[in-house]
């Protein structure tokens, strides 16, 4: 079982006060555990291009899990300089890992992986102290996503 998500009101307003009072030498990056496909894709890189051109900050973006491979790393390691926006999707139409190759029988779908890695560096964002908002969204929310700053 997983712990419980803490999460904000998918909002503009929730977004524009996180990103109030950015420090000089801030960035902005934006971690996404949706579904990586074209809507969303084209969603996120109007928001990340909002975000920068309205707090003047360099603003990155990655699909999640995978940007953990390369740039998690900075993310926990940097000066401290990075704000980050957690967006994580419920799967509504989830598929099971196989406990064995081969096998039919799934104790765990990939939905819960995913929003067990987006928990689990979401955490280790927080111990390392830095700033971050996580918004619960919809597989349906891509235009409310591109619109939301």
């Amino acid at each position: 079982k997983l712990p419980e998500m803490k999460t904000v009101e998918f909002s503009a307003e929730s977004l524009n006060q996180f990103l109030e009072d950015l420090s000089k030498n801030a960035y902005v990056s934006i971690h996404a555990y949706v579904n990586p496909n074209q809507e969303f894709a084209k969603a996120f890189n109007k928001i990340q291009n909002d975000i920068r051109n309205k707090t003047k900050k360099a603003t990155t973006f990655g699909f999640g899990p995978r940007f953990l491979h390369s740039t998690g790393q900075l993310h926990k390691g940097d000066a401290g300089n990075g704000v980050f926006i957690q967006f994580i999707t419920k799967n509504e139409n989830d598929l099971p890992i196989p406990d064995e190759a081969g096998s039919d029988k799934s104790q765990m779908p990939f939905g819960v992986l995913k929003t067990a890695q987006a928990l689990g560096d979401g955490q280790a964002l927080t111990n390392s102290k830095r700033k971050m908002i996580t918004f619960l969204v919809s597989e349906n929310d891509a235009n409310k996503i591109a619109n939301l700053y």
